[in-house]
């Protein structure tokens, strides 16, 4: 189960990047990155799970007492909740420029942009 859980993530992570570094137009860059993003949030979350274990709330069904030996870590379900956020807020940056190269060029298509390039 957990495998699956990793490779789902590396192939996602490999199909943004392949997306991001092929496609010539802006939104599909953007969404490239996205799907990294989201790729990157499942590998963080499938490291952090451990087998036979439950989530990070202490009750009736955990207990008091060895309460450490029977959840999972709750640290990376919260970097990855940040992250959920923080990859929004850069999504929303990059569509709002793209928006704002669109209104200049009329066009999404990188490779009228010759001015912006190094």
């Amino acid at each position: 189960m957990i495998h699956a859980v990793t490779a789902t993530g590396i192939i996602l992570i490999l199909t943004g990047l392949w997306c991001m570094l092929t496609r010539k137009h802006i939104i599909r860059i953007i969404i490239g990155f996205s799907i990294i993003d989201t790729g990157i949030h499942i590998m963080i979350v499938s490291t952090g799970y451990i087998r036979n274990r439950t989530a990070p709330i202490l009750d009736h069904a955990v207990g008091l007492q060895g309460a450490a030996d029977k959840v999972v870590d709750p640290v990376p379900s919260a970097l990855v909740l940040t992250a959920i956020v923080i990859g929004l807020a850069v999504t929303a940056l990059m569509l709002s420029y793209a928006v704002k190269l669109y209104r200049r060029k009329r066009t999404l298509d990188i490779n009228n942009y010759a001015e912006l390039k190094w």
